[in-house]
């Protein structure tokens, strides 16, 4: 059983007025996932993450891809991690020591994974106790899920009430996600975001259109981010997007943060044509129901 402690986060709950805490008693634990590898769900997560905690939201980010560890690298924060998820798990240190800050918001926490340990380490009933324990703290938990279905998807979505696939407009992509999403309980109905899209090829037919994509899965749209060159240099210099106010992309992840915090935000639009691809897709997936 894990040691329940006091923190920062939660001393400040302690003075709130009663009123004010039983509206922030519980976050939502949101697990980001997709079934494939390399599609940009550390990414998202450390971007959408910022757009929350922009908005005032209590964030942390939970890396739960235990044995390859980026998120922290994402966010800027690699040198000031000394503990990860499964020192906490293992009760070796508190969950308060574990915790990183984000060096641009006093609201956005990282707990980091373990770089030299395996997915198989973590016992499943203790990730979910520690989900439960962080979602008393803050108003949104983001796990990053690792890539598969294995153990290391188990763990990530056990606590988890809500999940959002991350899908790039490749066939790859959308079957694995389609696959992600059967897995998922059958009361759940998560949300997409179609990822690194490229207009210009979906008008030329090279690309999957969004249309396409969300044709086989059938999904909520909650966003769609274009691939431009500024993601993956904002990701490489630990500086989200979503906190560059003259980006277009980080005003993509910040309005599905404000999607995700309540605001009525209009449906994202993409002007562009189908791809031509439904065809094809529609050849290699059964589609769900």
């Amino acid at each position: 059983m894990m040691r329940a402690i006091e923190t920062p986060v939660a001393a400040a709950d302690a003075a709130l007025e009663p009123a004010q805490q039983s509206v922030t008693a519980r976050g939502r634990a949101i697990v980001i996932t997709s079934g494939k590898g390399g599609v940009g769900k550390t990414t998202t997560t450390a971007n959408v993450g910022a757009a929350l905690a922009a908005l005032g939201k209590r964030v942390v980010l939970v890396d739960a891809d235990v044995g390859l560890r980026n998120l922290d690298i994402v966010l800027g924060l690699e040198s000031r991690v000394k503990y990860h998820l499964l020192d906490v798990l293992e009760e070796k240190v508190t969950l308060d020591e574990a915790l990183v800050r984000d060096k641009r918001s006093e609201t956005l926490y990282l707990l980091a994974a373990a770089q030299t340990r395996e997915k198989e380490d973590v016992i499943t009933a203790q990730m979910k106790a520690l989900i439960e324990q962080l979602r008393d703290r803050f108003d949104f938990v983001l796990i990053d899920c690792p890539a598969g279905i294995e153990m290391g998807f188990k763990n990530a979505v056990a606590g988890a009430q809500h999940a959002i696939i991350v899908c790039t407009p490749e066939v790859s992509a959308v079957r694995d996600a389609d696959r992600v999403v059967g897995l998922l309980p059958s009361d759940w109905r998560p949300e997409l975001i179609v990822n690194r899209l490229r207009p210009q090829l979906v008008k030329k037919g090279k690309m999957l259109s969004v249309d396409d994509v969300n044709g086989i899965l059938r999904l909520p749209l909650l966003g769609v981010i274009a691939d431009e060159p500024g993601v993956i240099v904002a990701s490489n210099r630990g500086e989200p997007l979503a906190l560059d106010p003259a980006s277009e992309t980080g005003a993509a992840y910040r309005t599905i943060a404000a999607k995700l915090s309540g605001q009525n935000v209009p449906a994202p639009t993409v002007n562009v044509p189908s791809g031509g691809f439904f065809t094809k897709l529609g050849s290699l997936f059964g589609g769900r129901a």
